[in-house]
């Protein structure tokens, strides 16, 4: 037995048969065995790493080593890496290839760094579009898009027996997971695939489908976190456990947490009760005032987590501003150290718009934040001082959850909601897990602590039921892209091209699926043969007649329900008019009530008012359900705001509205006027004249009539269901190859040459930018312009942002000319689309023209960011992507772009960018 196999086997209290306890013939047998452990590379492995490893890692340890494909699920800090980093140690003993693929560049950039400490840097690269260090070294970290490019490109892979997935669960991702399944799909047979995930619950559903595609694939999940993670909340500024101390999660929440809400609840409470935008008390609690009862239970360093950008720097601020700092002296200096190698990157001349002084100041006092609009050095800075323990809160979106090795004590959570960019919704219990997943150090913390604030509007129960949960499905975001579609085509045909892409996560989900809905139609189906039997009549087909009643009562259900919905929306478009000063008369239930408004409607999405009714009571006005009518009826003079607080002037005014009512002179609340739909009245016409209609017995046959009805209803809505789901896949890939035909990228099964220029480029615009290419849109263009035109095929612009944007040169300009061929080669992909009931393909967006202009011509920092209104980090990531853009149509020799695209690309490094990595 090895030493690190004693070792573990002590460690863990591993029953173990005593030798003398053996037949001779298990005791050889045994020992044969060990031997043959003790003398394999992932034994030597072991023992190089200095900590014992977990039961599943030797599980999945073994294996790799024996040649299979492996998906491992396991929590944040769990230390599935291991098994990808073995894949790799066994390439380098054995003088093959490994490749190690991330789905951000700034988690290659870091396992980079790590696989040069351990191998030494001849025998690292790293391939991450913009950056190639070393490409062709036994072990190459590269983004997933790097490794689908070059199996699409035909790069020799001849020498490569390994390719680990980190983050494969990141396939779920509607807009880069598709390059995961595609990774899969297309790797050589040979290729072992080492699938690194969070855990998630269908693990065995994806591992089958490995399988399928792989030819092997072990499943290995542990839902054992190798540090403790402990609930808490904290609640007028302190800190409850979230379960009763000393019992299990099943005996329900803390009493003294319940009893501390309760009491913060009531008015004259003490601090931290603010107004929010609606006049109303809420509890808040201070950032500084969570981050000192944090460090008061010892809990620090801390990620918290706030789900938006601008957020995270408002809280830095916050805390700045107040007299707390978490550092010692010694501990200031050193950050200051690292701060100031950091600035001597940056131009003096950006320090102010990127607001450097007021970042150094606060990471001195061990404050700092963390997200994608700061630039990589600053990032990168924060990360490595969080990492030596300098920095003790980071304020932080949920992008810091993604693999990045950023581990602290605590994990807080400000909200349960966030915006997914269409409206505000409440975090999964995946999504809380993954950013929970983060507390807890591997060996430095004994137990990680999970902390969510009260704030006056999250129960308790419901962090206890996302944290009891562990329901984090994996589902496919598979769907044929136009350069995938090119790049299929030009190898094989197009049935040949439909099997391969019936191959996918997607359409395995979608075909198991199927499965269960089929047993669903058969049982439904038996049910309403039985039924059937039992509905006869003498007078005529009594199927066919309640089969009528059935489809007339959904008829007129849903014609109600629409009536309903434009009574509510000319409610709400006469609240959304109502001013301050004006008598309503609304119908919440049965009863009219009035009131004057002396709140109008904001520009929210679900507007509402404040208004002041007879019984002189301010009450909410918001079109519900429930409302049955709304009308400005009049209009009053009423006193101003503070005068309305008293109550002598609430009753005056209400005695005013109650005059108004009683003497008629206000107008009623009308209801709108509808009429019935014809095809309603036409079928209970023929209901009438049914033969059945007429019979004595009708609604005695109306029970198991109506009873079959709703059994076909529901066997026809699964039917539909199968339907929908069978091939769906293929059903896309044929409405692709529509759209590729109809503009000339396809003949048939042939790709043209307009076809093979678009398997050179990649993105969510791919087809735009070919299509423009080939309509001559660009051929006018020098390399600045030509710059800033491509960023409107790959930027997309943030709500928040309010970019100049003015065409350089003005509307006669070059520019000017390109854009609008390009919004016309845009409207011919639309209407291809539509035609063919294709995914829509987004339009240029020109929000970053000028600033890419300006940019490529030499401006600084400063002016690139007022042109453009972002942050450097976003401004820097955004120029990378025009870049990655501008290296495709390299590519693609048409009018001299090849060579105005290199050039283009060559004016974009400068300054921050040239030294800048993402």
């Amino acid at each position: 037995m090895s030493p690190k196999r004693r070792r573990r086997v002590r460690e863990e209290g591993e029953p173990t048969r005593e030798m003398d306890q053996m037949s001779p013939a298990e005791r050889f047998e045994a020992a044969k065995a060990q031997r043959a452990v003790d003398s394999s590379a992932r034994s030597a492995f072991a023992d190089s790493l200095g900590f014992s490893l977990d039961d599943f890692q030797w599980e999945a340890l073994e294996a790799v080593e024996g040649g299979e494909s492996v998906l491992v699920a396991a929590p944040t800090g769990a230390g599935k890496t291991v098994v990808g980093e073995f894949a790799t140690y066994l390439a380098v003993g054995r003088g093959t290839r490994a490749f190690y693929t991330t789905p951000i560049k700034a988690l290659s950039n870091q396992k980079f760094m790590d696989f040069q400490k351990r191998f030494g840097e001849e025998s690292v690269g790293l391939l991450t579009g913009d950056t190639s260090i070393n490409p062709g070294a036994p072990v190459v970290v590269m983004t997933t898009e790097v490794l689908r490019n070059m199996i699409y490109a035909g790069a020799p892979l001849d020498d490569l027996t390994h390719v680990v997935m980190d983050e494969v669960h990141y396939l779920a991702d509607r807009f880069r997971g598709p390059v995961w399944e595609e990774v899969m799909i297309h790797l050589p047979q040979r290729v072992s695939v080492i699938a690194l995930s969070a855990t998630v619950s269908n693990a065995e559903e994806f591992g089958a489908w490995m399988q399928q595609v792989r030819g092997t694939c072990r499943v290995i999940v542990s839902e054992k976190r190798p540090v403790p993670l402990y609930q808490h909340m904290i609640a007028n500024s302190h800190l409850f456990d979230l379960y009763a101390p000393g019992s299990s999660r099943r005996a329900g929440v803390n009493p003294q947490l319940r009893y501390e809400i309760a009491r913060s609840s009531q008015p004259g409470s003490g601090r931290g009760l603010q107004h929010n935008r609606r006049g109303r008390l809420q509890r808040r609690e201070s950032r500084a005032g969570v981050l000192m009862t944090l460090q008061r239970a010892h809990l620090l360093p801390a990620i918290v987590f706030i789900f938006s950008r601008a957020a995270c720097d408002d809280a830095v601020q916050q805390v700045a501003a107040s007299p707390l700092v978490l550092t010692t002296p010694e501990e200031a200096r050193q950050i200051r150290d690292a701060v100031d190698e950091a600035m001597e990157q940056i131009p003096v001349t950006d320090h102010v718009v990127l607001g450097l002084h007021r970042w150094a100041s606060a990471l001195e006092r061990g404050i700092a934040a963390h997200h994608a609009g700061m630039l990589p050095v600053m990032k990168e800075t924060v990360e490595r001082l969080f990492t030596r323990g300098l920095i003790k809160a980071v304020y932080a979106t949920e992008t810091l959850a993604l693999g990045i090795n950023m581990p602290a004590r605590t994990v807080v959570i400000e909200s349960l909601q966030k915006w997914n960019g269409v409206a505000h919704v409440q975090l999964s219990a995946g999504e809380y897990t993954q950013l929970t997943g983060r507390a807890g150090r591997r060996s430095i913390d004994r137990e990680g602590h999970a902390v969510v604030l009260y704030q006056g509007r999250v129960e308790p129960e419901e962090v206890a039921s996302l944290a009891s949960k562990r329901t984090y499905p994996l589902i496919s975001a598979f769907r044929p892209t136009y350069n995938m579609v090119v790049n299929l085509l030009a190898r094989s045909s197009r049935a040949s091209t439909r099997e391969v892409l019936e191959s996918s996560f997607a359409q395995f989900q979608a075909d198991r699926g199927v499965v269960e809905f089929a047993r669903e139609a058969a049982r439904v189906k038996k049910h309403m043969d039985e039924v059937a039997s039992h509905v006869k009549c003498e007078y005529g087909d009594a199927l066919e007649y309640f089969q009528l009643r059935e489809e007339l009562s959904g008829l007129e259900k849903s014609s109600a329900r629409a009536r309903s919905a434009v009574v509510r929306q000319d409610m709400e478009k006469d609240l959304r008019r109502a001013r301050r000063g004006d008598i309503v008369a609304y119908q919440p239930g049965r009863a009219t009530r009035y009131g004057v408004v002396i709140r109008p409607a904001d520009e929210g999405r679900a507007p509402r008012i404040d208004v002041i009714g007879t019984d002189m009571k301010i009450h909410d006005v918001i079109i519900s359900q429930k409302m049955r009518a709304f009308a400005v009826v009049g209009s009053m003079k009423i006193p101003m705001g503070r005068d309305l607080r008293k109550r002598v002037v609430r009753e005056k005014v209400a005695g005013e509205i109650r005059r108004r009512v009683r003497s008629g002179a206000l107008d009623a609340p009308r209801r709108s006027a509808h009429r019935d739909d014809p095809t309603i009245a036409y079928m209970r016409d023929e209901i009438r004249h049914h033969p059945v209609h007429r019979c004595p017995q009708r609604e005695s046959h109306a029970a198991m009539g109506h009873e079959w009805a709703r059994a076909r209803k529901e066997y026809l809505r699964t039917v539909e269901r199968i339907n929908e789901r069978t091939d769906t896949v293929a059903k896309e890939f044929d409405r692709v190859c529509a759209v590729l035909e109809s503009l000339g990228f396809l003949d048939g099964d042939r790709v043209t040459t307009a076809g093979q220029q678009l398997r050179r480029v990649f993105g969510e615009r791919d087809l735009l930018v070919v299509h423009a290419v080939r309509c001559g849109a660009w051929d006018d263009l020098d390399p600045a312009e030509l710059a800033a035109v491509v960023s409107t095929c790959v930027y997309e612009a943030r709500a928040e942002n309010n970019p100049d944007t003015s065409i350089p040169g003005g509307a006669n300009s070059a520019i000017a000319r390109a854009l609008d061929a390009t919004w016309r080669a845009s409207q011919e992909i639309q209407q291809a689309e539509t035609s063919a009931g294709a995914t829509p393909t987004p339009p240029p967006d020109i929000s970053l023209v000028g600033a890419m202009h300006a940019w490529a011509h030499g401006a600084s920092l400063t002016t690139a960011l007022q042109v453009a209104d972002l942050s450097g980090g976003d401004f820097v990531r955004w120029v990378r992507q025009v870049m990655d853009l501008l290296d495709q149509l390299s590519h693609v020799d048409q009018g001299g772009l090849a060579t105005r695209a290199r050039d283009a690309r060559r004016m974009l490094v400068h300054g921050v960018v040239e030294w800048s990595t993402v």
